[in-house]
């Protein structure tokens, strides 16, 4: 079993974002962000409604980091520390070694190569420093962005599920992608 410590919040860097813990600050981006129907259109969850539910949720996500079960970041330039997005590690299974990353970003932002960009740093903490051997993500499989996102990482489709996902009356289906530590994907290949 893994030995999962996500205090102090490592805050990471990448060429031009700042990855850091999320503040009761960002809560008005990130209100307007999650009540967004252009981001929330494949999350399939209802928007946020409240500064106060979205000040709740990041104080949720601060104690998930707090009692070592998942790390949220908020994605910030270093200039302004306008919170852009967010990306994370959750849903932790260190006794599998195994978490599920999840990301979303300001439609002003999109297609600019942030997440692509925050994905690399997130990825290289995952499997470097919390020593995971495998990295999920489950998304709606009608959401091509996020698809060709995690497939340029790598990443590859394992599962698709059908209806297995009630939302505002309807079944939809999910489709599951994984990456493995570069070394397990290394080995394999090898083994073959």
């Amino acid at each position: 079993m893994l030995n999962i410590q996500l205090t102090p919040f490592p805050e990471l860097q990448t060429a031009r974002f700042v990855l850091r813990q999320l503040r009761e600050s960002d809560g008005p981006a990130m209100l307007a962000q999650r009540s967004d129907e252009r981001i929330i259109r494949y999350l399939d969850r209802e928007p946020d409604t409240s500064l106060t539910q979205t000040v709740a949720l990041i104080e949720k996500i601060k104690q998930s980091a707090a009692d070592n079960l998942g790390i949220t970041w908020g994605i910030v330039r270093p200039t302004d520390d306008l919170l852009l997005g967010t990306i994370g590690l959750w849903r932790i299974m260190a006794d599998h070694h195994r978490a599920e990353i999840g990301y979303g970003l300001d439609p002003a932002y999109w297609q600019q190569g942030i997440m692509s960009e925050a994905m690399v740093a997130v990825l290289a903490y995952g499997f470097q420093q919390l020593k995971l051997h495998s990295i999920e993500a489950t998304i709606n499989p009608n959401n091509m962005a996020s698809k060709r996102l995690l497939e340029k990482h790598g990443f590859v489709q394992e599962a698709y599920f059908r209806e297995n996902y009630f939302f505002r009356g309807n079944f939809l289906d999910s489709a599951v992608y994984s990456l493995l530590t570069p070394n397990a994907t290394e080995a394999s290949q090898n083994h073959e």
